[in-house]
């Protein structure tokens, strides 16, 4: 009798060893994939701020070309106001 206790007692032992050693496979494996799983979701996000950076890029080259247009166009209007406004000078100090 005390024999089949003793087996029963060791039975249980390995069953329960058995059973916490599953158990933490299990919990290594999930935090095994959780931990894969992190680079790529912040992958997937390097890759959408270099899209939107891109974007914003092509945006402010945009931006600086119009405005470099812009500055042009105005220093022309310029130039030609100060010509109008010297050939207007010279008459008026033809006409004294």
């Amino acid at each position: 009798m005390r024999r089949r206790k003793r087996l029963g007692v060791l039975v249980g032992a390995v069953g329960a060893a058995g059973f916490f050693g599953l158990m933490i496979v299990i919990v290594w494996q999930v935090a095994a994939t959780w931990r894969a799983r992190m680079p790529a979701a912040r992958e997937g996000q390097y890759k959408e701020l270099a899209t939107r950076y891109a974007r914003l890029l092509e945006d402010t080259v945009e931006l600086q070309r119009r405005t470099v247009e812009e500055q042009r166009q105005t220093l022309d209007e310029l130039t030609r106001t100060r010509l109008a406004v010297g050939s207007m000078e010279k008459m008026m100090r033809e006409i004294e």
